[in-house]
């Protein structure tokens, strides 16, 4: 995952200025375009930040993960250095102590509160393998358990948001009931840039961007870039917030920019590749959560522009990587759409009261408000429209859901089903807010017919608790499901456990992790893709004991939730608020393959490609030496 060794950084074309040199955008064609991985350095030990107490801002930025990367100062000419000099005295002397400290910051945005405990970030790891497990880890799960979460690698120097930080890759590789660990960065433009500077220069969407100080660090970042001190034409994104595996890549992403396709080494390492724009295809940003239909294996996905029209774009993928015309929805104002939702045979959008209105900085505040006058709204759209004249909306009053979590089509009553967390107050994420927040897992029905909508909490009242982050079975997905396995987040924004909830019933069965401990997203995978039991399958969870600062993974039984296996792991696994995602591919080999030994690493290594067992439920780009890909 590190940049080239022995290369510079900057490009000596440009005399009087500098350019961060960046891998290549990666084509879906062959990876074999992508510059070669380099050997891995040395890695210092796991730390957490040491943050000073308020009152007072944080020190500005040191490197908080010093150990990771080597330091490759850029090479500026006399001209740059003075500039550079000059921006960040502006930026420690008026910015930060004149503009920002005068402020206080609210506890969304407090690095004191935002990365404390266990929510601090930690270096890299390099593979450590044969880790102890306790139980028996069930014979069928063999490939590679991934999560993506923020990370940062510099100390912030003002706000900083728990979704502000740098993606990092956490990766438990199991085969044959062993299994190892290794965490990486996602090599992002943005992180080699502020790896080079030493500093962070990229301003951060949510702990920065507010008031006239969020104007003010635009205009410096600004400057910085006509100086040749940052360069932003090859994106300016984290890839903190998702991983999705799609037309053979594992691609990291989040909504502020272009996917990146990190891939896993046969030791179980995880490598950056590039910045992944599906062969020249794909020119916007993606949202965090595309969905990929068990049936067809096209992705669907939105794409939203906070600044001018169209604020939002939808467009389809087919599984040999030729992206669709976008199509253009009508909306408005830009909207705030972290995720959405597809049945069989449309995709479900939602436009709800959390908008982005960046004149709000002129007058002190945030950009991203949420109108209380607003009408939330469901757009259904057929997922092969030709343009968005299909598409027809229905009100959704007093609803924001951030995830959703399914969603069907029932032929009878003419309706769309969607399942998902409604949570409120809907902007208390991002904005500090004194009402407690709550996340009630809610059914709303789409009546195609008569345009209207009707809501009903899942849970009973006696029953309900707060449920974020987590998933249906995938082989179920944009189809009638009959479980849902969601996240405890209490107390918020800490996991307490996971709840396996009978979508029918109400039913509610929960797994705790237990005293001080606490994790993320239950992960369930399945045992075979046509099992008759929808639940026939596993759970999957990081979990950190608090009191004896030691993480796990957790193997819980879905079918009748006992704990199956624990991985010991060796470093802390930083919880990520409740934002967690995870994927995982568990091949089934059949034995006449093993002569396939004999093929070239080298091939596997370059093409990118893996095999695809009769037997599998989730794909997760691990790349085993000896196989390769035998049908598409």
């Amino acid at each position: 995952m590190t940049n080239k060794k022995s290369k510079s950084l900057l490009n000596s074309n440009r005399p009087n200025s500098i350019k961060i040199l960046q891998k290549p955008i990666c084509p879906a064609a062959a990876a074999l375009q992508c510059p070669p991985a380099p050997q891995s350095p040395s890695y210092g030990p796991v730390t957490y930040i040491d943050t000073p107490a308020r009152p007072g801002r944080p020190k500005q930025a040191r490197n908080i993960n010093e150990g990771n990367k080597p330091a490759i100062r850029p090479d500026w000419n006399l001209v740059q250095r003075m500039a550079a000099t000059a921006l960040d005295t502006i930026e420690d002397g008026f910015i930060s102590n004149v503009l920002e400290k005068s402020q206080p910051l609210p506890k969304t945005t407090d690095p004191v509160v935002q990365i404390a405990g266990n929510f601090a970030p930690v270096t890299e790891q390099p593979p450590k393998h044969n880790l102890p497990v306790t139980g028996r880890i069930p014979p069928f799960i063999n490939g590679v358990y991934v999560r993506n979460g923020a990370n940062p690698h510099m100390e912030p120097s003002a706000g900083h948001h728990l979704f502000d930080g740098d993606g990092m890759v956490h990766a438990v590789s199991i085969q044959n009931g062993k299994a190892s660990y290794a965490c990486r960065f996602t090599e992002t433009a943005r992180l080699r840039q502020e790896r080079a500077i030493g500093r962070t220069v990229f301003p951060k969407a949510i702990g920065e961007l507010h008031g006239h100080s969020g104007i003010a660090r635009l205009l410096l970042f600004g400057a910085r870039g006509l100086c040749g001190l940052v360069d932003p034409s090859d994106g300016t994104g984290v890839a903190n917030a998702g991983l999705i595996y799609f037309n053979n890549r594992l691609l990291a992403m989040s909504e502020d920019d272009l996917p990146y396709h990190v891939r896993v080494t046969p030791t179980g390492d995880l490598e950056t590749v590039c910045r992944h724009d599906f062969d020249g295809q794909l020119s916007a940003s993606m949202i965090a959560h595309p969905k990929v239909d068990p049936v067809s294996k096209e992705m669907f996905s939105l794409s939203y522009d906070v600044i001018k029209k169209p604020y939002l774009k939808y467009f389809r993928i087919s599984p040999d990587g030729k992206k669709s015309a976008d199509i253009e929805m009508p909306l408005k104002e830009p909207t705030m759409i972290h995720d959405f939702a597809i049945t069989e045979n449309n995709i479900i959008v939602p436009d709800q009261q959390v908008v982005f209105r960046l004149p709000e900085m002129i007058r002190g505040k945030s950009p991203l408000v949420l109108d209380k006058n607003k009408m939330s709204r469901f757009g259904i759209l057929p997922k092969y429209a030709s343009d968005a004249t299909e598409i027809k909306w229905v009100d959704v009053p007093d609803c924001f859901c951030f995830h959703f979590w399914n969603a069907w089509e029932e032929r009878e009553t003419d309706e769309v089903v969607v399942i998902g967390s409604c949570m409120t107050p809907a902007d208390s994420i991002f904005n500090e807010s004194e009402q407690s927040l709550k996340s009630v897992l809610t059914e709303i029905r789409l009546n195609l017919r008569t345009g209207k909508s009707t809501q009903r909490p899942v849970l009973s009242p006696t029953d309900q608790i707060n449920l974020e982050v987590g998933m249906v079975n995938k082989n179920k997905l944009g189809r009638k499901s009959r479980y849902a396995y969601l996240a405890i987040a209490e107390p918020w924004p800490k996991v307490s456990g996971f709840a396996k909830v009978d979508l029918l019933t109400g039913n509610v069965q929960k797994f705790n992790y237990g005293e001080s401990k606490f994790g993320g997203e239950p992960y369930f995978v399945s045992r075979e893709p046509n099992s008759e039991r929808e639940d026939d399958g596993y759970i999957l969870s990081y979990i950190h004991d608090e009191k004896a600062s030691q993480s796990y993974l957790l193997i819980i039984n879905a079918a009748d939730m006992r704990l199956e296996a624990t991985v010991k792991l060796p470093s802390r696994v930083p919880y990520e608020g409740a934002i967690i995602h995870s994927v995982i591919r568990v091949p089934r080999i059949p034995p006449k393959l093993v002569s396939l030994s004999k093929l070239s690493e080298r091939y596997i290594r370059q093409t990118g490609r893996i095999y695809r067992g009769s037997y599998y439920t989730l794909l997760c780009h691990i790349e085993f030496p000896g196989f390769s890909e035998i049908s598409k």
